[in-house]
Parts: C-alpha cells; structure tokens; sequence
C-alpha cells in the first residue's frame, strides 16, 4: 500500500522528504511483522534523532569475527567494534607490541557469550568478559576505555569453553564449562572409539581479582564426557551455585545428530562453586592435572548434582529471584521450571532417582514446578523483572511470554494458561535479549531477538547474508515489533546495559601514563642505536606532525617505535602506518603503544597518519629510511 501510495505522487519525493513521509505511516502499522508502537509525533519508538542518545548499551558477541560489537539500544546503531581474539588495522589492533602479545599465536577466535561484571546482583560497568570458543580462551574487556585488557588461555584440560562466559554475583568468578570432552589430562592421546571411557568435560572457576580484574583458572570439576551447553549463576536463594544444561548424555563420539538424541532426557548439572572453592581452600585430597585442582564430583560431596531436562537442550537461565530455573529442550515443546528451593530440599532428604558416575541425580518429581508449553524449537529464556518470562522458539520462529510461578490452581492444572503472548519474527531465532535479565533487577522495556537467517529481508548482497535483530517492545500487555536492523556475522548473544551505568574516558590521561618510554617533549624525541643491529625511536604525534619525521635505520635493523600520541582532546587520535611494512598502529590521545618492525629491505618508506585528526592530516608523514648493508 505504502508502495502504490508513493507511485501516484509527481513529481518525485526527494529522499529526505520520503524519511519524513516515512516516520508519518509508521503508526499505520506498515513496519515490522507484528505492528509497531509510535511517539506523539508519529516517530517509532525506537527513533533516535540526532544528536540525541540511545538509553543503553547493547552488547553483541560477534562469533567468529573473534570480535565484540557495540549497538545503541533502542536505535540498534552499530557504535564501535571492539577488537578481540582478532586483529583489526582500523583500531591498530594486533599490531602493537602489548596486543600481540596478549593475542599469543592465535589470530581468530569464535566469541559467543558476553558477560557483564557485577557487584551485588547488579551490572556495575566495569568489565565484560568474552569467550572463545574455538581456542579455549577467556578475555576481560575495560569499559572505561572499550579495550580488550587480558586473554587467558587456553584454558588447562579444556576444549572448547562454549558454556561461558558467566558472572557470579559479586564477579567472583567467571564459570566456563566446555563444549567438547578430551582425554585428560589434555595432550593425553586415547582413541576416539574409547571416548566413554578415557574422555571427560570440565567446568572452570576463573578467579576475577575485586580490583584489577586479572584472571586466572582457579579450580575445575571433572565431568562425564557431555556437551555441556550454556549456563547461569543463581541470585538470592540460589547464590553460590551455577546451572548448565548439556546434551549428548549418551556419550556419543560420531553422528552426534543421530546417536546423540537417543534417550528421553539429558542432564542439567547444578554446581555449588562455594562448595568447590571450599573443597580447594581446604585441599581435599585434590588431583592437580597441568597445575590446576581437579575435583571429581563423585569423591566430593556437595559440588554437583545432576537433574534430568527435557530432550537436547540448549540452555538454562536463572530467575530474577533465583528461585526459579527454566531450562528448555529443543526437540520437546515445553519450557520446564525447577524450584530451587525445592531442590535444596530434594538434597537435604537425598531424594535421588540413582546416580551417575558418582553423582547424584536428583529426583526430577521433587524439583519440578511445571512444564510450560511455550512452542516448538525452544533455545533461551529471559526475564524482565514484572513476573514474567520469554522462551525463543528456533523452529517456529516466535518468542513467547509467559508467568512466572507461583500459579494459581487453574494454571497448574493447565499449564497453557501460564502463556499469555507470543509475537512472531524473521527467521530462526537464537538467542534473545532484555536489559538486565540476569541480574535480580531486569529493565525490562525492550527486547531484541538475534535471528540466524535473513531469507531475503534485506538487498542481495551474494550467497553470504547478514543476520537480522529485531526490537520488541515488551512495556505492554502485548509485545510490539517496533525496528529491525542487520548484524554482522555472527552474533550469538547479546548483554545490554543502561548508558549511565558506564562511564568511559575521553582520553588517557599524561599524569596516568605510565609507558616507560613515553615522551611528551619534541626536544627529548629522537633515534638511538641500542645494539649492532636494533634501533629504538621515542617518537611523539601531534596535530600535524610526527617527531621526528626521518628515522635512518640500516638494512637488517631491528626498529622499536616508542609512539606517543600528546593530544588531551577527545577524539583526536593519530595513526601509524609504514608503507609496505604490514603496519598500521593506531594511538589514542594521551596513550603511548610500542611497534616493532624489522627494516629487511633498504630503500626509502613513507610513514604517515591513518586516522584523519585535523586540516592538515595529510601533511602529517615522513620517511623510514633504510640504508644498505
């Protein structure tokens, strides 16, 4: 209709003219696939005019880009990507001497779970921290300056760490639970075909220092050979544990589609870190496996159970209160609610349906508060903080909403009346997002659906498409689609945060600098032969110039640039790239980063300022010259 509307209008809408005429028929209902919500003035509710500020931070994971990228919420605006397991030339990003380092031997990650830290329950702004899921690998990101600070890795007797990365309450610990199971400890070489008896998982307490936030693996639980799925820590009643789901309980080696879906149920694992850390504090006849303690559950009491979930699931997630535990199967069309209280109780009576390998497991009768028919293909559950819940529907490609317990008698007598909406979205939906929906104070007015398929929503760019977001107003009764945007491959989850709770810098302070070779002055800058065939350089940049601007190596030399960026105005960032020398550096105000290169070939190169920082950014360059041997 909008189309056929536009057609009968001549001469031709000016593109401008045809945004305003836009924003006017979005109250018609045109945008989306369930309707939209607009302002007084007709604009969608997710409209940012600018100049004006998204309310939160939305954090994507970015799969295997191996990066983390920054979306405005409500508006989806892409803001920043954040360099991570991989380099990035236009951050300067695996290029300097500190990242490269910190990146080790690896040159990609596959990143699917943010977590924000927290201090009592709630999101505090200081880290998130990332996985990787490919090389077993942890990073710890700062938001005061939006930098990658550490990554831990790979991780003693690991392999693949895709059930993390999840904050205890008070940032404790980051818990990490692994995808795939190896012979222990990890090097060790057993046949595949032994798999059930010489394979085993691990979940991992990383330890997260209160103030600097450094990690380190500080114990880890031994596992039978399961793939372990995503997880969550408890609040409330049930802080001090941590909750995962994990398929294949069969302990299949091949054919994992087939021979791993063939019994009713899998397990969900409940692990008491408290008990854990108690266990290595009081070094409880420990077995140590590549310098870290390995408890096996099965010899101490209290530091895992297992509880029987609905078939091949895909995760678990903790209430707002803690009390309540949905876990979610993909090939049942339910949502199952355990009590944790109830649970608690089931272990004290030690109401237990057997064991396996050592572990108790729990009687699913005793912990099970109902099974919620949510809808075909549920994945992940999340909650807003008003009492109610919503499961993502990967087959039906639908979120549903529905009561948290307690029900009343008419509900549990028939669970279906537990659901009260469901919105359908494009296509295939992963993961989905609310603000704060695990921590025990959600803002739940938005949430933002991660689908996995495009179908055709947006231009043919060739077989490769990008995956779609779509914003849901969740304020109401009834939930709204109100926006849609596109990400880059491939985002798994998200965490978002309100804008205010982070508090970033503008730039690096020169009372903060710290860098050894740091210099602020033109007149202490300079080139020095340190050694018969290593060169140091204390360069400084500045608006418009490099000091000094000639550096005179000889062939074969080893060159260290010791670059300081002297600017204190926001935004007002220089960079560094060497002609054919694979180098671009890229310095924020105030800060001071070291490159090195080797000057292999002799000759005369270029080096200028790649990022733009003023009139005269192009004069800003000057030469690398490299004499014969």
């Amino acid at each position: 209709m909008f189309r056929i509307f536009l057609s009968k209008i001549r001469p031709p809408i000016p593109m401008r003219s045809l945004t305003y005429l836009f924003l006017l028929v979005l109250p018609l209902g045109l945008l989306g696939c369930g309707g939209s919500s607009a302002s007084d003035d007709g604009a969608p509710a997710s409209y940012v005019p600018p100049g004006e500020k998204d309310d939160y931070y939305l954090f994507y994971s970015g799969g295997h880009s191996g990066q983390v990228f920054v979306a405005g919420l409500p508006s989806l605006r892409e803001i920043q990507e954040i360099p991570v397991f991989t380099p990035s030339p236009g951050h300067g990003y695996g290029f300097s001497k500190k990242s490269k380092k910190m990146m080790g031997e690896y040159r990609w990650g596959d990143v699917h779970h943010p977590g924000l830290s927290k201090t009592d329950g709630t999101y505090d702004g200081r880290w998130l921290f990332v996985n990787d899921n490919a090389n077993n690998r942890v990073a710890r990101i700062s938001l005061r300056d939006f930098k990658t600070k550490q990554i831990l890795g790979p991780i003693p007797n690991s392999m693949g760490n895709h059930g993390s990365s999840f904050v205890t309450p008070n940032t404790e610990y980051l818990l990490v639970a692994t995808r795939f199971s190896v012979p222990l400890p990890k090097g060790t070489h057993a046949p595949v075909e032994t798999y059930e008896e010489n394979f085993n998982g691990i979940v991992s307490g990383v330890d997260i220092d209160p103030e600097t936030g450094e990690m380190e693996v500080g114990w880890q639980v031994k596992t039978p050979p399961f793939n372990w799925d995503l997880g969550s820590t408890g609040k409330g009643p049930s802080d001090g544990w941590a909750f995962w789901t994990s398929y294949n309980t069969e302990m299949a080696h091949d054919s994992l589609e087939i021979n791993a879906s063939q019994r009713d149920r899998d397990y969900a694992a409940f692990v008491n870190w408290e008990r854990a850390e108690e266990v290595v504090e009081n070094n409880e006849g420990l077995n140590r496996r590549n310098g870290v303690p390995l408890i096996d559950p099965a010899e101490h009491e209290g530091v895992m159970y297992f509880v029987p979930v609905s078939k091949s699931p895909h995760g678990i997630d903790a209430s707002p209160s803690g009390r309540w535990i949905a876990a979610s199967g993909k090939l049942q069309p339910t949502t199952t609610v355990f009590d944790f209280k109830q649970f608690k109780t089931a272990i004290e009576n030690e109401d237990f349906q057997g064991e396996f390998r050592g572990v108790p497991v729990v009687n699913y009768d005793a912990v099970v508060e109902g099974e919620v028919p949510v809808g075909q293909g549920p994945l992940h559950t999340q909650f807003d903080g008003e009492g109610n819940a919503y499961t993502s529907l990967f087959i039906e490609s639908s979120v549903t909403k529905w009561k948290l317990p307690p029900w009343d008698k008419e509900t549990t007598e028939d669970m279906s009346k537990a659901v009260t909406d469901k919105i359908s979205v494009h296509y295939n939906i992963g993961h989905l997002v609310i603000p704060g929906s695990d921590t025990k104070e959600p803002y739940g007015n938005w949430l933002v659906a991660m689908n996995k398929l495009q179908k055709g929503r947006g231009l043919n760019v060739g077989p490769e498409k990008p995956e779609t977001s779509q914003l849901i107003d969740i304020s109401g009764e009834e939930m709204e689609m109100i926006e849609e945007d596109y990400t880059r491959p491939e985002p798994h989850f998200a965490q978002a945060v309100p804008a205010d709770v982070i508090n970033p810098i503008e730039v690096y302070k020169k009372e903060n600098n710290d860098h050894p070779d740091a210099r602020w002055d033109p007149e202490n800058t300079g080139v020095e032969r340190t050694g018969p065939d290593e060169v140091t350089v204390h360069m400084i940049a500045k608006r418009s110039q490099y000091y000094p601007d000639k550096v005179e190596v000889q062939q074969g030399d080893k060159v260290t640039f010791h670059l300081t960026n002297i600017e204190q105005v926001s935004d007002m960032i220089h960079g560094f790239g060497i002609a054919q020398y694979n180098m671009n550096g890229v310095v924020p105000p105030g800060d001071t980063q070291t490159f090195t290169i080797t000057a292999d070939e002799a000759g005369v190169y270029p080096f200028y300022c790649t990022n733009f920082c003023s009139a005269l950014h192009q004069e800003m360059q000057g030469y690398l010259e490299v004499k014969p041997r």
